[in-house]
């Protein structure tokens, strides 16, 4: 990840939580699940350009470029101190491109990636709304397989950064909006033939519903009634 982009997302992280008014709700020892679902961008030029700069490939009129896939995530994260929250994304997706002259090519790809956000909690809306910045890493499968050919898979190390919020609507149920911008990449067709790679990560753009699980209290906290 470059490093101007990761002490970005720190210094946002840091004057959002000096934002942060008394009240707040707390944190720390939270855990929660967000379940969203988005479209994913990438324009796969990399991609496009090793294709049509094979030899013979030089006169073909190139195709349209990518206009990404659906996309699901699945996080599930738990608050170890009131700044910072440590979780594992669940994803998915799938979408189609076409080259000039070959068979339709489908690209899908799923993983997990483990990451710390870093956020903090500001009083708009009916419960408070968690604005949230992090950087994620972890093993991504990506696969591609040409219309009626055998399917290529890779496997690689993804890395992502993130930003977003959760409004929350009640104590438990909220709605969460998250951008992504992840750094992966996959196969495409057998090995010999060197088609080079396409993209298997891109800006990744999700909405979903998120619940938070009720703060356990210490014992020494809890009414002996």
């Amino acid at each position: 990840m470059r490093p101007s982009l990761l002490l970005t997302l720190l210094v946002i992280s840091v004057a959002s939580s000096a934002s942060a008014q008394e009240g707040a709700a707390s944190l720390e020892g939270v855990g929660r699940i967000s379940i969203q679902g988005g479209w994913r961008l990438v324009s796969n030029s990399t991609f496009y350009d090793n294709f049509y700069s094979r030899p013979g490939n030089e006169g073909l009129e190139r195709a349209p470029g990518s206009r990404g896939g659906p996309l699901a995530v699945g996080t599930f994260a738990y608050g170890i101190s009131e700044l910072m929250e440590i979780g594992i994304d669940l994803f998915g997706y799938i979408e189609r491109l076409q080259l000039t002259g070959q068979p339709r090519l489908t690209t899908a790809s799923y993983g997990a990636l483990l990451g710390l956000r870093f956020r903090t909690w500001l009083d708009l809306g009916p419960e408070g709304t968690v604005p949230f910045v992090g950087i994620l890493s972890g093993p991504v499968l990506a696969s591609a397989i040409f219309e009626g050919g055998q399917v290529r898979e890779t496997f690689s190390q993804g890395t992502a950064a993130t930003v977003g919020a959760t409004l929350r609507l009640t104590p438990s149920w909220g709605l969460s909006a998250e951008y992504r911008l992840v750094f992966a990449r996959g196969g495409v067709g057998r090995p010999d033939e060197r088609l080079g790679s396409f993209n298997a990560g891109g800006s990744w753009f999700s909405l979903g519903v998120n619940y938070t699980f009720a703060r356990e209290l210490a014992p020494s906290s809890r009414s002996p009634f």
